[in-house]
């Protein structure tokens, strides 16, 4: 059973403090009124007094709580909260759906990793802005919860659709791959190694195209040359340095596209066993084979990507994505034109309206909606770790946010849409995500189940069993 690990690694006492006197104010004594008090400052005619009220406090800014949001379905539920679809019912996007994630506040404080990832993502989805990842439109929080509003990804995730393909055709896997590189290569820019690519972790909007989702497992402040050694991410798709915990950078995301490449071309990652143990023997020393159906330029990228040796992968150098997209499997790719969305998406999402659910799983879409009370309320003192959580998107405050365009062609495989897992709603909030799998066209799919099930949030392995997984690594 693969899972999702997370253990950082201090090397030591940091560096002597910096003693220098840059800090120091310097004053000059006869400036300073040493009989001025507070009271006397208060009592002087010549303050004006304003009275501070939501008028006059941020005026003209949009203000975001849960009395603005109407629950129509949940499409999720995981060990800290639940994954709503809700409508906008205030505002300049009032009747907009979204899908709003909730969190108890008690929940997460209580592992400081699970704090940190938390305000992370949040971090992470204000500042990144791209085509191919997610959007953050609101994020705000009452004395137990926290709220992530987030755009509402009607299309379902990657995995659905290559679990009832069985294996992607080159044309439909060099769509997605390229969409996902340019996602990649701008987080990379701004410093960011996303570290959990997966098909689960891919949803699609309306239209069929790519959207990141799920930055819990991200890791911020990357430069060129720099390394981290936290042990975390999904097995099958994990890099052998993150096993091994010799330092990582950026390349992991690089080996991950492999991996994920290979999926989509044979049905499986490239590197699986009976449990974790042999999963991670046969990551670090397993012999790729690639089967001989795939195009020469397929084998080459592929082999490429799943290099060892950090400095022989490709993408690994200062160029990053550049040399991905420069290689001859990506020939026939116009870079200009999958930024600009112009492609035409192999898959395109049967959908009855804008708030179509047909792509989330009915045990939770039947349920009554309800955001449940929170039984208790966290001090002060615990609130301030989540100081500065609340955000309101730019869009919403400059325009109507667009409403999702929703395609009404009909899919060949219209039948099976009802019969969709948990998906979407597990990948875009990084809850666990049960899979729907069909024996006759994914192999070895109970030992598939097994390895590649998300685990998050209380159902995380404990310390004591990634302890000894990299203990494992280590000797081999």
């Amino acid at each position: 059973m693969a899972g999702v690990f997370d253990i950082e690694l201090h090397d030591g006492d940091a560096a002597n403090q910096d003693e220098s006197d840059d800090d120091v104010i310097d004053n000059r004594e006869e400036e300073y009124n040493h009989a001025a008090t507070v009271s006397a400052i208060l009592e002087s005619d010549n303050l004006e007094r304003v009275q501070l009220s939501e008028q006059n406090v941020n005026p003209g800014q949009e203000k975001a709580g849960p009395q603005d949001f109407e629950l129509c379905k949940i499409l999720g539920e995981g060990g800290y909260g639940k994954v709503f679809q809700v409508r906008k019912v205030t505002g300049k996007d009032k009747g907009s759906i979204f899908a709003m994630k909730v969190l108890r506040k008690a929940s997460i404080i209580r592992n400081q990793k699970d704090t940190a990832h938390t305000k992370a993502e949040r971090n992470i989805l204000e500042a990144v802005k791209h085509p191919f990842i997610v959007n953050l439109m609101y994020a705000f929080q009452t004395g137990g919860k926290l709220y992530l509003i987030l755009e509402y990804l009607c299309g379902g995730e990657l995995f659905t659709y290559l679990d009832r393909e069985g294996i992607f055709l080159e044309d439909t896997a060099c769509f997605y791959l390229s969409e996902i590189i340019l996602a990649l290569q701008h987080l990379h820019n701004q410093g960011i190694i996303y570290r959990d690519l997966k098909p689960e972790n891919i949803l699609l909007d309306a239209e069929g195209h790519v959207k990141l989702t799920d930055f819990g497992l991200c890791k911020e402040h990357i430069q060129e040359g720099t390394v981290t050694h936290t042990f975390c991410g999904t097995i099958e798709y994990m890099a052998p340095e993150i096993l091994t915990r010799s330092g990582h950078g950026k390349a992991v995301d690089w080996w991950s596209l492999g991996a994920l490449m290979f999926d989509m071309l044979t049905g499986m990652p490239p590197f699986t066993g009976d449990d974790r143990r042999k999963t991670i023997e046969k990551i670090l020393r397993g012999k790729l084979s690639l089967p001989q159906y795939l195009t020469p330029d397929a084998r080459d990228l592929i082999r490429k990507l799943l290099k060892r040796q950090v400095v022989q992968r490709l993408g690994s150098g200062p160029e990053d994505a550049e040399q991905i997209k420069n290689h001859n499997f990506f020939k026939h790719i116009n870079w200009q034109d999958v930024i600009a969305r112009k492609l035409d998406p192999p898959f395109k999402p049967s959908l009855k309206s804008a708030d179509d659910t047909s792509q989330f799983d009915e045990q939770f879409t039947a349920t009554v909606p309800v955001d449940s009370p929170v039984e208790s309320t966290l001090s002060e003192s615990a609130n301030m770790i989540f100081q500065g959580f609340t955000y309101v998107a730019p869009s919403v405050l400059e325009e109507m946010y667009a409403q999702p365009k929703v395609v009404n062609a009909r899919s060949p495989r219209r039948g099976l849409l009802n019969n969709t897992g948990f998906g979407a709603a597990a990948s875009l909030h990084g809850f666990s995500s049960p899979r729907t799998m069909d024996v006759h066209l994914r192999p070895s799919l109970d030992l598939q189940q097994q390895h590649r099930q998300h685990m998050m949030g209380p159902n995380t392995i404990e310390d004591t069993e990634m302890v000894d997984l990299g203990q494992l690594s280590n000797r081999l």
